[in-house]
């Protein structure tokens, strides 16, 4: 894995973590525990050749029928965790201040998560959204899935305003079964919104957990003279003498994060405010040790 935003020391020091669910998934086991369920779901996986003891139910006469030799057909259950990153690509995640770029970020938490969740049998699919697209990557629990995940992660160019609200309902509607919903963004859009599709995603009973994205800049507007400030995602810009305007902008800032951890408090999904200069480590192990049963801490 030779993606910029994969860290192997990283995955391999929180690989002896698992992420679990905090809400039973589909046969009422969180985590890394494969369904015990089969029909129409199960996905077939590939042939194997007959051995002794095998269920002859699974032997497939097709197969024997072209090669006179028996195959037993390998199924691959449902996972009991579908996880979902919803990845917002709006211009303002291109923002950088010191350090890295919101969207470089997005893409370590959730390339790491993925990894992590495929290892222990899980899936994870992709959505990556802007205002005129809304690209997805179906869950899958395959190794080789974890690539199509990477690439399509390392080939995203945010660029426009924010479709968040519209893909985070799209989504609610068409899982047709409780998963773990990973947001990753900077949350630029109107918060009674916000909070809309946040609710809707928990009446269908998902798992919610949210990585506000913001820069050190952005919280702090430690700013000595003029500048010229651009709106990344409508071009529009304004030149302002920091001073005049600090108190203000503090003000509003607290309005917004304020209001943005209600929203997500009433529709009980995990909150996580997250700088752009957060040593990923702690913050991922922090995460996953939260989230196991207290029994396991």
């Amino acid at each position: 894995m030779s993606h910029s935003f994969i860290d192997n020391t990283l995955l391999s020091r929180l690989g002896s973590l698992p992420i679990e669910s905090r809400a039973p998934m589909l046969g009422n086991v969180a985590g890394k525990h494969r369904s015990p369920h089969r029909g129409s779901s199960v996905e077939f996986a590939e042939y194997r050749k007959y051995v002794p003891g095998d269920d002859t139910r699974r032997l497939d006469w097709k197969a024997f029928a072209r090669s006179d030799r028996f195959y037993i057909k390998e199924f691959e259950a449902d996972t009991n965790l579908r996880a979902y990153f919803v990845v917002d690509a709006s211009g303002s995640m291109n923002f950088a201040g010191a350090g890295e770029s919101k969207i470089q970020v997005a893409r370590r938490i959730a390339a790491s998560l993925a990894y992590l969740l495929v290892n222990q049998g899980d899936a994870a699919g992709l959505s990556i959204c802007t205002d005129k697209l809304h690209l997805e990557v179906p869950p899958s629990r395959r190794a080789a899935h974890l690539e199509r995940f990477f690439s399509t992660l390392g080939k995203v160019q945010p660029s426009g305003e924010t479709g968040l609200i519209q893909a985070l309902h799209t989504i609610a509607e068409k899982i047709g079964q409780r998963a773990f919903v990973v947001i990753l963004s900077d949350l630029f859009t109107d918060t009674a919104a916000l909070g809309d599709a946040l609710q809707h995603l928990r009446y269908r009973k998902h798992d919610i957990s949210v990585f506000h994205l913001m820069d050190p800049l952005e919280l702090g507007f430690e700013f000595d003279r003029p500048h010229r400030f651009v709106d990344l995602e409508d071009g529009t810009s304004i030149v302002a003498e920091p001073n005049l305007i600090a108190d203000e902008y503090r003000s509003a800032l607290r309005d917004f994060l304020t209001a943005v951890r209600a929203k997500c408090h009433d529709a009980a999904a995990d909150y996580q405010l997250v700088t752009t200069d957060t040593p990923l480590e702690p913050l991922l192990r922090e995460f996953l040790t939260a989230r196991l049963p207290k029994s396991k801490h």
